[in-house]
């Protein structure tokens, strides 16, 4: 009985540290992009990152990236970024509208089912940096109202819409303890005539320049959908390794 108890408890623990892996290639065959490791945060622990507008996300080195999607999560769209990911054992990080939040909650859901992190990018994509101080306050709480409705708890982490960071909004999450995502690099590609050619060329030439770092792309813009399965490929072949990054507590 003994012995049972005991090759049980192994038995656990191996699964245990199983379910910690990283993502690896090997998992979706020896060619696919795969997710090379976890940085794991702390929640409520701020901070700002991307070297855009602030310090380089701590941990990440040369050579790695991590990938983030703004504006969604919606239908069609979100739900082919998520296949290609998926294809591709690639997790990213997207940060979501509170109006998307509330419009389409299950893919939102299933973003984070699928091992994806979830934050936040304002409640309807304003100029934020136009609105009076308390209008400001006022949509950061209802972004995080229609976050918590989902998820249970507060987004730890936000990205400002079209990077326009405000005084008030800084202030603010800093005091609640939420990261602040920038960007390292993008591919600019929000425009409805880009084509994948255009964007995998942007990508490869932003991955040359900057050595890696936290990439922004739009999974609510079709082009990027349409190009996502060869974006993920020129990361791939340029030899860079994808890291997730996660909040814990």
């Amino acid at each position: 009985m003994g012995f049972l108890r005991h090759a049980a408890l192994c038995a656990l623990v191996l699964a245990g540290a199983l379910a910690a892996l990283p993502v690896m290639a090997a998992d979706c065959g020896p060619d696919a992009l795969g997710t090379s490791r976890t940085i794991t945060l702390k929640r409520g622990d701020g901070g700002a990152f991307g070297t855009v507008q602030h310090a380089p996300l701590p941990g990440l080195a040369k050579g790695e990236v991590v990938l983030t999607f703004d504006d969604g999560p919606v239908p069609v769209l979100t739900s082919q970024v998520l296949e290609a990911l998926k294809a591709e054992c690639a997790r990213a990080t997207f940060f979501m509208t509170g109006s998307n939040l509330d419009a389409h909650g299950e893919l939102a859901k299933r973003a984070v089912a699928e091992g994806h992190s979830a934050g936040i990018h304002s409640y309807s994509h304003p100029h934020l940096g136009t609105l009076t101080a308390a209008a400001q306050l006022d949509d950061l709480a209802r972004t995080q109202a229609a976050y918590r409705r989902l998820f249970g708890v507060a987004a730890a982490s936000y990205r400002f819409p079209f990077l326009e960071e405000t005084p008030t909004l800084m202030e603010a999450l800093a005091k609640d303890g939420v990261a602040v995502f920038s960007i390292d690099l993008a591919i600019t590609d929000w425009q409805p005539a880009d084509t994948t050619a255009m964007l995998a060329e942007r990508l490869s030439k932003a991955l040359d320049e900057k050595g890696g770092g936290i990439i922004l792309m739009h999974d609510a813009n079709k082009p990027t959908a349409d190009a996502i399965a060869t974006l993920l490929r020129v990361i791939k072949q340029k030899g860079f390794r994808l890291v997730h990054v996660t909040w814990e507590g």
